[in-house]
């Protein structure tokens, strides 16, 4: 697949800041791709870069094929970027919403009603063109907030945390509108605090934490490097981490503490709780590995968040 986004070298900084410290990605046509870390991590300020935000520093940024920041007008009419915050306009019914922010693309008025009208229909709005925003449940304002991004057809939509604050099953009626543009050939890159969300929607994304790429790929393969099959989680089991690890013996590849917990990674899980049997926890856990102990392990449990 063709890339629409290739960054080498990509560095931001502000002042003495340095908050993305030259990282090398790219993004292919057609897919989904992720940007997960903690506080500072840098992925809102990649994020932000990419849509013609904030100027690159360091290194070279093209955006579907365009050079960034030379030729940010043509990119940006190409972009749809739904902000982490709905930023709907109040004082407007929720088809005006997308009336007016389809005028600084140019669109006719009647190509406008026309992508307005169809975009309430997919995002399932319809017959609440006339309802003032202020009267949608959190998640319509949120699916409202991500049809006004779509009103020019773009060829790339960049998301911000796009479910945060929304209930399980707000999150996923999202989650079904996002599978069905990449199946329409939308390419799709978001930040995402959800690690459920990220595993679902993403085909490969990268891990950052202090401006740096940590790891990237596929979320199944990113697990099967980085931890293997299973999570052993031993309860209060950090004091006495050198015992468990000594009678865990090669059972295990790799360890974690978190708080007064130890997590222990492994491919045969039974094994590593019958050694650990008869050491007295009262906490033994055994569970598949999932994307977010690949993101614990590399980021040492660091808070979400940017």
């Amino acid at each position: 697949m063709s890339a629409v986004v290739v960054a080498s070298g990509l560095g931001k900084e502000f002042g003495r800041v340095r908050a993305v410290a030259g990282i090398d990605f790219e993004v292919r046509a057609g897919e989904c791709f992720g940007f997960l870390g903690p506080n500072g991590a840098g992925k809102s300020t990649t994020v932000r870069m990419i849509h013609c935000f904030l100027p690159p520093t360091a290194g070279r940024l093209t955006v579907l094929g365009l050079e960034v920041p030379g030729q940010c007008r043509r990119i940006k009419r190409q972009l749809g970027v739904v902000p982490q915050e709905n930023n709907i306009d109040p004082e407007l019914k929720v088809l005006e919403n997308l009336l007016v922010y389809a005028r600084f693309f140019d669109i006719s008025g009647t190509d406008a009603l026309q992508r307005a009208q169809e975009l309430l229909a997919f995002f399932g709005l319809e017959g609440k063109g006339n309802e003032r925003p202020d009267n949608l449940s959190g998640g319509m304002k949120r699916r409202l907030t991500i049809a006004r991004a779509l009103i020019n057809k773009p060829r790339l939509l960049l998301l911000d945390e796009p479910t945060t604050g929304l209930d399980p099953q707000a999150r996923y009626q999202v989650w079904q509108r996002l599978f069905r543009l990449k199946e329409e050939g939308v390419t799709l890159i978001l930040t995402t605090h959800y690690m459920e969300e990220a595993a679902q929607l993403c085909d490969r994304l990268v891990i950052m934490d202090s401006g740096s790429i940590l790891a990237g790929g596929e979320p199944d393969r990113l697990v099967a490097e980085h931890t293997g099959r299973e999570v052993v989680a031993v309860g209060e089991g950090a004091a006495r981490a050198l015992e468990v690890e000594d009678r865990a013996g090669s059972l295990y590849r790799d360890k974690l503490v978190l708080g007064q917990d130890l997590f222990l990674y492994c491919d045969s899980g039974r094994e590593l709780l019958a050694a650990l049997g008869d050491l007295g926890f009262s906490r033994l856990l055994l569970r598949p590995a999932t994307l977010e102990d690949v993101y614990l392990r590399l980021t040492g449990g660091k808070e979400f968040g940017e």
